[in-house]
């Protein structure tokens, strides 16, 4: 019997692996975001349509390390130097588009279906997400990336960035907890301040180890081997200290970046041509383990149990539909400018993607989120995915041809 377990959980990861990139490839040849592709894929194969698979503790380990590998690509891709830039205009965009959200998503979920509070504070958490990668992919395509209001969007991403893995944290402990706990939610906030003030320190430290090593090294791929166990090392910390394992991939990424500075690194500056390496031989691995993720997220969602007859399902969809991209474009209102620069930073701001995911699977798994709420909070998400690089593209060539 377990001889058999073994072959068919090999069966279910090649059909896994090669779904996602069969799904990612589709999606990428219509230039619209892969993560989605990804996802339906997962949707395809498990109890939604064919049933073919379901999540099985094995793959949902292996989709766990994969989240905290693709935390830390998005702590090795933040570019502090770009926040910088971008100045204060990037800071309001950040958190006006990061509170906007939270408020509508909660508001709508608590007092207009009626929600626990705990449900509603993951509403409002997955909406304060934003993809900046499908962001950057679609300004990149229209020549677009250097323009003003895309530094904006950029400094402004890395600041969701943290502010929406410190609210990730806040909600692991609720949902570990579960219940709101104010006292509890302080704690885990000195943790989180602590870590990120220490972990970027060690992770540097330990870079230097690193590099001194893969110097001397006779063997090929020493550096990905202590990478990861770095990161792994990291995840273990971060819940050691009571917060979720990403948190740690999140702050070993960063301290690892290219861009790495003050305040995170005071003296210990970065190498940009070790940073490179560490960036291209990680990111096979990345791209091998990730989709893992998306594909077991579209596995866990079974379309067939909600009641598509009963109006919950559509009106909350819809309303949040709403709600994420009103708080998004209303994010964008503090910058001072042209209405269409404003506009274009709120459209470009509107995507959720993997961020988003990242919390509706953690309100489910925690048993917070009931099928029909995950199901709707997967709806939202695909849909502002797709949105984002349509509009976009519609909104360049209709009214800026010319430079704003």
């Amino acid at each position: 019997m377990e001889t058999q377990a073994v072959h068919q959980f090999f069966l279910n990861l090649m059909i896994i692996l090669l779904a996602a990139r069969v799904g990612a490839e589709l999606f990428a040849r219509f230039r619209s975001p892969p993560v989605v592709g990804e996802l339906l894929a997962g949707v395809l194969l498990g109890p939604s349509v064919l049933g073919w698979l379901e999540a099985s503790q094995v793959i949902k380990l292996l989709a766990e390390i994969g989240i905290i590998l693709l935390l830390f690509e998005v702590g090795l891709e933040t570019d502090i130097v770009q926040l910088v830039r971008s100045g204060v205009h990037a800071l309001l965009v950040a958190v006006s588009g990061f509170l906007w959200p939270f408020v509508f998503g909660f508001s709508l979920a608590r007092y207009g279906f009626d929600l626990s509070v705990l449900e509603a504070l993951f509403v409002g958490g997955t909406l304060t997400a934003t993809s900046i990668g499908i962001t950057v992919r679609v300004l990149t395509d229209l020549s677009r990336q250097h323009s003003r209001e895309a530094q904006v969007v950029l400094g402004a991403a890395v600041i969701d960035d943290i502010l929406g893995v410190i609210l990730l944290a806040v909600l692991y402990e609720f949902s570990v907890a579960g219940q709101v706990d104010v006292v509890n939610a302080g704690r885990v906030m000195a943790f989180i301040a602590v870590f990120f003030l220490l972990a970027p320190f060690c992770a540097k430290l330990i870079s230097l180890v690193i590099r001194a090593f893969a110097q001397v090294s006779q063997m090929n791929g020493l550096i990905p081997t202590l990478i990861v166990s770095l990161v792994l090392f990291f995840a273990w910390l971060a819940h050691a200290m009571g917060a979720p394992e990403l948190l740690g991939g999140f702050a070993a990424g960063l301290a690892l970046s290219r861009h790495f500075f003050l305040p995170f690194g005071l003296a210990l500056r970065a190498d940009p041509d070790f940073a490179g390496r560490i960036e291209s031989q990680m990111k096979p691995i990345i791209h091998l383990v990730v989709p893992i993720f998306f594909v077991m997220v579209g596995l866990s969602l079974n379309l067939r149990d909600i009641d598509w007859q009963s109006s919950f399902i559509w009106l909350f969809s819809l309303g949040l539909f709403v709600v994420a991209v009103l708080g998004k474009l209303l994010g964008a209102l503090p910058v001072p400018g042209a209405w269409r620069e404003r506009l274009a930073i709120g459209l470009a701001m509107v995507p959720h993607g993997e961020v988003g995911l990242i919390f509706g699977e953690l309100g489910r798994t925690s048993g917070i989120l009931k099928n029909e709420i995950y199901a709707a909070l997967i709806i939202v998400i695909a849909l502002t995915t797709l949105l984002a690089p349509i509009s976009l593209k519609s909104f360049y060539r209709r009214f800026c041809t010319d430079p704003i």
